[in-house]
């Protein structure tokens, strides 16, 4: 699944528009979709938006903390690299 290097990019790309729009919260399209197998499944990324309030099918990223959430069998949990023993 996901990489630490993939989970960067997503959230550098997430603290970059968070700049930009310059509001509460916002709500993007995901540009990953094509790129990152994992994110295939999130349309929108909502970035600051509390997870109450946000759409069990997209991403959210949490900027007080720099953390992606997903929601996963009942519950939203943290996005977190993958371990690969070699």
């Amino acid at each position: 699944m996901p990489t630490k290097e993939e989970i960067e990019k997503v959230i550098g790309w997430c603290e970059k528009i968070k700049k930009e729009r310059n509001r509460i919260y916002v709500i993007e399209r995901n540009p990953f979709r094509d790129e990152i197998g994992w994110m295939r499944r999130f349309v929108l990324i909502e970035i600051d938006r509390p997870k109450e309030s946000a759409s069990k099918n997209n991403l959210v990223y949490d900027s007080t903390i720099k953390q992606l959430w997903e929601y996963m069998n009942g519950d939203w949990r943290r996005v977190e690299p993958d371990f690969r023993i070699q």
